[in-house]
């Protein structure tokens, strides 16, 4: 009886010694916790300053992956409709999350920095066909100064796929 009487006591000290302490709990969708700097979130397709996509539809991130969750297919650019400072660009590019892993692969293998894991982990959706993210969906909005692609450019202006990158610090 008194061992009985000792177990409840302690279980009781328990549940007052945190009575007071202060919540944990976050109130989720009108705050947001705060994620680790290397946390890898949703995928996203980055543009230069100019507005023309990284993405020279190369498929190094396709072959990369593990789980075989990306599938990428690439067209021709041309002078008068420019996506990519590149010969080719990515016509389609998607991304089943229900295979994604998250492990970061696709972005290491990037030579462009095209593809790049974020801090958004709001990933939700209701059937299969919402898990596949298309390149519309992945693709950042259009910076300030720069404009929509396809873009009209002069002839021999772009002759690099990758230009000169600055060396990591």
């Amino acid at each position: 009886m008194f061992e009985t009487f000792g177990a409840l006591a302690q279980g009781m000290a328990t549940t007052f010694k945190h009575l007071f302490r202060k919540p944990v709990t976050i109130q989720y969708p009108e705050e947001k916790r705060q994620v680790h700097e290397r946390f890898k979130g949703r995928h996203v397709l980055n543009r230069y300053d100019n507005g023309l996509e990284k993405c020279i539809g190369c498929a190094l991130c396709a072959a990369a992956c593990p789980a075989d969750a990306i599938f990428v297919e690439a067209a021709e650019n041309n002078d008068d409709d420019r996506f990519s400072p590149g010969e080719r660009f990515a016509s389609t590019y998607e991304i089943n999350m229900l295979r994604c892993i998250f492990c970061g692969y696709c972005e290491d293998a990037c030579p462009t920095e095209a593809i790049t894991l974020e801090h958004n982990y709001e990933l939700s959706f209701y059937d299969r066909e919402g898990a596949i993210y298309t390149k519309d969906m992945l693709i950042v909005d259009v910076p300030v100064n720069g404009r929509s692609t396809p873009q009209p450019v002069e002839p021999g202006t772009f002759d690099r796929a990758i230009p000169e990158m600055e060396d990591p610090k």
